[in-house]
């Protein structure tokens, strides 16, 4: 660890930094739209929005190097395929009934598959193991801002309409009755679900987003019951992740983002075990 807190200090290592800067903007957004997403009990539908974004960015490396679209970064084509897979899936869950589970899973694996087709097509080769795996060591000043940008929307998002969302965590039908646009807002979360995905992408890849969007709310409801209690406790559960997790990982030489995860679910499982210890739980 003291290996690690010297590096962050040397000129060289400004990739520690930007990283540790990311990991800590982002935190953020795992903590609101985390506990939403752990309440509502949506997460196999950010796991479905999540692999679809990986024929976003397969679409956008396609037209980047076929079409010479050298300004088409793939978290634009990642960030696009996420909301529209948003809306998708939302209108899916509200009116396919018993069928949902199997038109959702469709979408999953066609999402993943569009991606691995578009990068075939594309020339050249790449490294297909940071989105998948994410990497946040390879975080630029240019993805530092566009996670602030889009941390910035979730929060105006959250704190003007967190009464509402509230009503739809807990009670959609009371929630209709009360003259509250219920499929609106349930597309808007799921929107705000997808912006999240679309930051985690970067840091822990696809395969593993489902675990840093759902960990860090579920160990902060093992400690409270309180909503808004939640999300702060969430929000820390989730820096406290990504520090440590990349501070181990630089130390013993690791993938940044199997370890940060390796570090939420070990924290996660022994508060889980701690609680139904105590008393009164």
């Amino acid at each position: 660890m003291i290996e690690f807190f010297h590096a962050l200090f040397d000129p060289n290592s400004s990739f520690l930094r930007l990283a540790l800067a990311a990991g800590t903007l982002a935190s953020v957004s795992f903590g609101i739209m985390g506990t939403y997403v752990v309440t509502r009990r949506i997460g196999y539908l950010a796991g479905a929005i999540a692999h679809c974004v990986f024929g976003g960015i397969g679409a956008a490396l396609y037209l980047k190097h076929r079409w010479g679209l050298f300004w088409l970064d793939p978290m634009y084509g990642a960030l696009a395929s996420a909301i529209v897979a948003a809306i998708i899936i939302g209108l899916v869950s509200m009116k396919a009934g018993e069928r949902e589970d199997s038109i959702i899973g469709a979408l999953w694996a066609v999402g993943m598959a569009a991606g691995l087709i578009f990068i075939d097509l594309t020339p050249g080769y790449f490294e297909l193991s940071s989105y998948l795996f994410g990497d946040i060591l390879l975080i630029s000043q240019r993805d530092i801002i566009l996670v602030a940008g889009l941390d910035l929307v979730i929060i105006v998002l959250a704190v003007m309409f967190h009464p509402t969302f509230l009503s739809i965590c807990f009670d959609e039908e009371f929630a209709t009755l009360r003259g509250i646009n219920t499929p609106f807002f349930y597309i808007l979360l799921l929107i705000m679900t997808a912006i999240t995905v679309v930051l985690l992408v970067r840091l822990v890849g696809v395969i593993m987003v489902i675990a840093m969007l759902t960990l860090p709310a579920a160990a902060a409801s093992t400690l409270s019951r309180r909503l808004s209690v939640i999300m702060v406790l969430a929000t820390c559960f989730a820096l406290f992740f990504n520090w440590s997790g990349l501070a181990l990982s630089y130390t013993l030489d690791l993938s940044a983002g199997p370890v940060i995860i390796s570090v939420a679910g070990l924290v996660y499982l022994g508060l889980l075990a701690l609680t139904r210890m105590l008393p009164n739980r």
